[in-house]
């Protein structure tokens, strides 16, 4: 995890992960894609898409869009921040 030094103040910051199958059978399509970004702009998180060796920033559709990630490939989400274990868990029940 890491910190953020603020005027004499520590304050932790989450950093969660996880790996995500998926299982949509058109991949991840535009409606899919809007959804997976609106859900992950619900959050004051910093939140990364993760594909081969492509990152993503999750809350832009034109980024998650680009990678036209088919369907049974794994993909890892990492967010950071204060809501970052919802955030994760939201959108993962979209992808998977």
């Amino acid at each position: 995890m890491g910190h953020i030094t603020t005027k004499g103040l520590t304050e932790e910051i989450k950093m969660i992960e996880k790996e995500i199958l998926i299982k949509s059978t058109t991949g991840l399509h535009a409606s899919l894609a809007a959804k997976v970004v609106q859900t992950a702009s619900k959050y004051a998180v910093e939140i990364e898409l993760h594909y081969h060796d492509k990152v993503i920033d999750l809350k832009s559709i034109l980024a998650l869009m680009s990678l036209a990630v088919p369907h049974g490939e794994n993909v890892r989400i990492v967010a950071r921040g204060n809501r970052a274990e919802e955030a994760i868990k939201d959108v993962s029940s979209i992808l998977g």
